[in-house]
């Protein structure tokens, strides 16, 4: 049986509603900050791709009113799930803007992982757009995804990553960090956001890096959302973090 939903999340940010406006309501606005790689049909009406995983997910633009209003509604599904998700945009003095976020909708049999997720989730995604309008204004960037599906328990799998950037103890905000990833320059930048133990961030002059655990409900998988603001190579990029990502030690 379908649960109904709402989720409410806000955040006030250091960026016009213009600039706002083409980070959600873009793809390549959103691809600088959240998951995946996103098309928008810039209408009402029009639709939206979201492709994560070699997965496809598709909706429909709900509400098209640039600089104020923008929403999205997947179609509903046989047993009767669907997402719609709505920003609204308030501009501020001295330039800056508060961005509401409602998602509602009905959630299936497993609606309590799921609900939870998304309020997680969205922390993440809000605090990687805060960083993305605050340091990377006016550039797009280069999404890179890889998944390790099974890769264990959070302690073991936090600590490895952890380990691999240099640091001792729980991370906070401010760390300084470095990671060898091989293929790549190196990963020199500071710990921006700390939610273990579901996710992990990073920023370094040219990149907002992104580690997360799924939970054993969701396969204990570790995903890697990377933004890189860099003119890489993006297949050879993305393969090296997949290689970083399966030969990581854990445990």
């Amino acid at each position: 049986m379908g649960h109904h939903f709402e989720l409410h999340k806000h955040i006030e940010l250091a960026a016009t509603p213009e600039q706002v406006w083409e980070a959600i309501a873009t793809g390549p606005g959103v691809d600088s900050w959240f998951m995946g790689r996103t098309e928008i049909e810039p209408r009402e009406g029009g639709r939206i791709r979201l492709t994560l995983a070699g997965h496809v997910e598709e909706a429909t633009v709900a509400a098209w009113e640039p600089g104020k209003r923008f929403a999205d509604r997947t179609e509903t599904q046989p047993d009767g799930t669907f997402m719609a998700t709505e920003y609204l945009i308030e501009g501020r003095d001295q330039g800056s803007t508060v961005l509401r976020l409602v998602q509602s909708g009905v959630l299936g049999d497993n609606w309590e992982s799921e609900y939870e997720a998304m309020r997680t989730g969205w922390d993440m995604y809000l605090g990687t757009l805060a960083a993305y309008l605050t340091h990377f204004p006016g550039r797009t960037a280069l999404p890179v995804s890889a998944f390790r599906p099974g890769a264990g328990d959070p302690d073991p799998v936090w600590a490895a990553v952890t380990d691999a950037f240099g640091l001792s103890g729980p991370a906070t905000e401010g760390q300084p960090v470095t990671l060898a990833v091989d293929g790549l320059p190196p990963v020199e930048g500071v710990v921006d956001l700390a939610g273990l133990p579901t996710y992990l961030g990073v920023r370094t002059a040219d990149a907002l890096f992104r580690f997360v655990h799924s939970g054993a409900d969701r396969g204990n998988t570790l995903v890697i959302g990377h933004h890189l603001f860099t003119d890489d190579d993006p297949a050879r990029t993305e393969q090296a973090w997949r290689n970083w990502l399966t030969t990581l030690p854990i445990g």
